[in-house]
Formats: structure tokens, sequence, C-alpha cells
């Protein structure tokens, strides 16, 4: 397995050790002594299925106290994954890092908590599985804009598929986000 570090440090792109012959595949895709580095503990699985090619989902978070960090893969398809810094204070804030998972790159993204996740198929038929440390609470649920000028991200599309809740999320400077940097 390799961890590879992105523009901002807590944010990791991993490839993981995949072992192929003429029937086809077999990988980790968590281990605790191989992730031990990332100081992530997943308490909940979850999995996602985009039917259409120019669907943006985010960009979404979970508020402390029940904020999650994240490790995603794509099990069908190809995605544009991005997260966003949103810890105030933090030498990287309002910075983000996009990259692209599919079914057959395998790579996994790793989202710290106090960043915002969001992404966009690049095909049909999206099949995406995310870990979290943390459990889903509904009252700590929150969205922003996807197009946030604050923060512009380049989703590389003007009109994606959105839902009533993308449609409808505050732009940052709007919302209540309540994360801060600590060292």
């Amino acid at each position: 397995m390799k961890i590879i570090d992105t523009k901002i440090p807590e944010v990791k792109i991993i490839e993981p050790d995949v072992f192929g012959d003429h029937r086809g595949y077999f990988m980790e895709t968590w281990s605790e002594n191989k992730y031990e580095q990332l100081n992530f503990i997943p308490k909940q699985d979850n999995e996602s299925f985009t039917a259409k090619k120019g669907t943006l989902r985010g960009l979404h978070f979970q508020q402390s106290p029940m904020a999650q960090a994240k490790i995603v893969r794509v099990t069908s398809g190809t995605v544009l994954d991005v997260a966003v810094d949103l810890r105030k204070g933090s030498p990287t804030y309002l910075q983000w890092v996009a990259v692209e998972l599919s079914a057959e790159n395998k790579r996994q993204f790793f989202i710290p908590r106090g960043f915002a996740h969001g992404f966009l198929t690049l095909s049909d038929n999206v099949q995406f599985c995310y870990k979290v440390d943390n459990l889903y609470s509904k009252e700590c649920d929150r969205s922003i804009r996807f197009d946030d000028a604050q923060i512009g991200v380049n989703w590389g599309i003007e009109n994606p598929i959105l839902s009533a809740k993308d449609l409808e999320a505050p732009t940052l400077k709007d919302s209540d986000c309540n994360f801060v940097y600590n060292k």
C-alpha cells in the first residue's frame, strides 16, 4: 500500500496493493495495521449508487461534535472526488484537493475531520463506498453550495444534476460551520 501526500498535508490518496491473475484480483480495502498512520478507526460503512454521469453530490460534512473523517473509494464507474478544508485558522483554509477515483484505478481518498466532501460522477452507474470514523447524526449533517465562489472548486461542469438538498445548500459564509484548526 502506498499513501500519497496532497497539497493539503492531512488529505491523502491511498493506492492499495492489488494482486491480480487470470481469475481477477484481490486487495485489502482496510487494515488497521497498514492504515494506523492515518489515525482512523472506522465506525460505519456507507454506500451510494448514482445512475447518471454529471451528478454532483456535495459539498457535505458533519459538524462537531459528530464530525467524520472518511476513506472513500469507487467500486463501479469513475468520479472526481473533492475535499475542502473548512477549519478556520488552518494554513490551508478554503483550499481543496481533487482526485479521480475509479473502479479501474482502485485508489482511495482519505478526508479528515474538518473538511467538506463532494464528488461528481464522470460515468454512469457509479457505486461509491465510504468508511467513516463517526456515526451519522442528522442534527449535525450540513451542506454548503458546490459552486460557492469563496471556495471556487473547479468541477469542470456547468449544470450538474443536483438533489434538492444540494440545490438549497447555503454558501459557507451563510452556514454555521464550526470547524476550527488545532495544530
